[in-house]
Parts: C-alpha cells; structure tokens; sequence
C-alpha cells in the first residue's frame, strides 16, 4: 500500500511536486473555464472540519470537489470539538475510516499534526495559527500566469509576521526567490522557521527599502481572528506598514500587489490599490480553487 502523504505545510512536498501542483492548477483552469469536464476524483469525499471560519477555504474546496466528480463534507465547530470531547487522535480514526482526505482549518498547528500521524488517508492543513500553505499554491499559481516563474525573483511581505508570512518564508526556500521581511519590531516571524531558511529571507525593518527591486509585494490582515482584544494596539504599530501607491511605485515597474483577503480597505492597504491594474488579488482568490483542486488530485491519486 502507498504511503499516505499529508499537506501540512509546503516543506511536506519538494519543489518538482509543488511545481507539478501549480502547473496543474492553471490547466484544471482552463479546463474548468472552457466547460470541459474533469471528474478526476469520482465518489471521492472530502471532510472538512472547520474550527475557523472561511468564505474562501469552504466554498473553493467544496465547489473544487464537486468539479472533480466528488463530493465534500462541512463540519462546522458545533459538529467537531477536536480534542474536546473525543481525543484527537480517536477522531482522526474514526474519520479517516469514512472519508478519503481530510482538510482541517484550525488555530493550533500541533492539532493538525496530531490528526494526520493517526489518519489513514491524506490530510490537508487548510490553515492553522502558524501556516496556510494552500494559499502559497494559489499565490505561485498567480504570479506564474502573470510574470512567468517566480524562481529568482524578489518578493516582499509587508506587516505582520503571521502564518502567511511563515508560508511565504517556506515558499522562498521551496519555489527558489528572495524575500524581504518588512514588519515591525515585536511582530517578527517565529525564528525557527526565519533561520531554516538561511540567507534567503532578511528581515527589513523600513517598509520602504524592503520593497526597493521587488517583483512581487505581498501583505495580509494585521488584526487575525483571535486577536481582535489587541486591535488599537496592532494599527498604531503598523501605521508606517500600509501599502499604499507611493511604497508600489518603488517596487519594480512590473512588481504584483497580492493579498489573501479578507482585506481591510485603509488599513494594511489603501482602498485605490486593491482595484489597481498591479493588484491580482482577485484572480489570487480564485486560483485557491483550481490549486486546491490539483493538489487534492496529488494527494488521491
């Protein structure tokens, strides 16, 4: 019997397989767009449990395994209580026995780790409180239909050192290009993962130089779900780390603006970029369903 592969993080795949995944993603596109069908994965189930809530993870993974001629199950926080209740371990049993990939989207990282080492089948980590590495896939899927391949080239996230950023610090290593860091002091990214990464990633304190030479400029949300008690004091940290058209036009004249959504129009960008002929962000939000799709083809087929 094959050996059962997760996708906790993108270091679970090597940079042929990623690559494989993301070039997939943008044929299932075309795919998909053209009316062609695609039923890879026939009675094929998907249970997702989510702790946290999600317009694009649910609806992008449940339309994904509709496409592929499978189907998918929501489990909502009131259906599952990983570890509250019934120990994780149980629950990942008994699921796994029922279903043939499970996609979790919670706060603790450790709770994803947990579930897949007693699942039969693959496990998909739909985003914890230190990585969403599906995004990363649909952010390459992006950059690679717009500019062409991202190895080599410069990247610059800006704001908070969050699960994103920690992804994009893994995508550095795995897709091959550099990237700044721009956050400030207090909000770095954890050090472990900052240091596997070697030379490079580089923490750039001014957001302004950190997105001089760049090809692509990336930021998120600076207040996360669980973290709302902290709002005033996280916007008076990161008032110098907006992304506005002035720190755009320093980046290069062909840099990307990308954001994973939900966005917060003024705060972490100014409301005129997200709609700007360099902001790909709404093409970004869709490709979660086709590099979604092309991993779930990975990971079952």
């Amino acid at each position: 019997m094959a050996e059962t592969r997760h996708f906790l993080s993108l270091l679970d795949l090597d940079a042929d397989e990623l690559d494989s995944i993301v070039q997939r993603a943008s044929e299932l596109k075309r795919l998909q767009r053209a009316g062609t069908s695609h039923a890879s994965l026939p009675g094929r189930v998907l249970g997702m449990v989510f702790e946290k809530s999600s317009t694009r993870t649910r609806v992008s993974f449940e339309a994904g395994m509709a496409q592929l001629g499978g189907s998918a199950l929501f489990l909502s926080p009131r259906d599952t209580q990983l570890g509250r209740g019934e120990p994780i371990e149980d629950t990942a049993r008994v699921l796994s026995r029922m279903v043939d990939c499970v996609m979790i989207r919670t706060f603790e990282h450790e709770k994803v780790e947990r579930f897949a080492e007693y699942s039969r089948v693959p496990v998909i980590n739909g985003l914890t409180d230190l990585l969403h590495p599906c995004q990363l896939l649909a952010d390459m899927q992006t950059f690679r239909e717009h500019r062409g391949p991202i190895s080599g080239r410069t990247v610059t996230w800006v704001g908070d050192g969050n699960n994103m950023c920690h992804s994009y610090i893994n995508a550095a290593r795995r897709f091959d290009f550099r990237l700044h860091i721009a956050c400030p002091e207090g909000f770095d990214p954890d050090s472990d993962i900052l240091a596997a990464a070697g030379d490079r990633c580089e923490i750039v304190r001014d957001p302004m130089a950190a997105v001089e030479g760049a090809d692509l400029v990336v930021t998120d949300t600076w207040v996360s779900m669980g973290q709302e008690e902290e709002k005033k004091q996280r916007q008076a940290a990161f008032e110098r780390y907006k992304v506005s058209r002035d720190m755009m036009d320093r980046a290069n004249p062909d840099a990307l603006f990308m954001h994973c959504l939900p966005a917060y129009r003024g705060m972490e960008v100014d409301a005129d970029i997200l709609d700007a002929p360099d902001s790909v962000v709404w093409g970004e939000a869709e490709n979660r369903l086709h590099a979604q799709k092309a991993l779930l083809e990975f990971l079952l087929n």
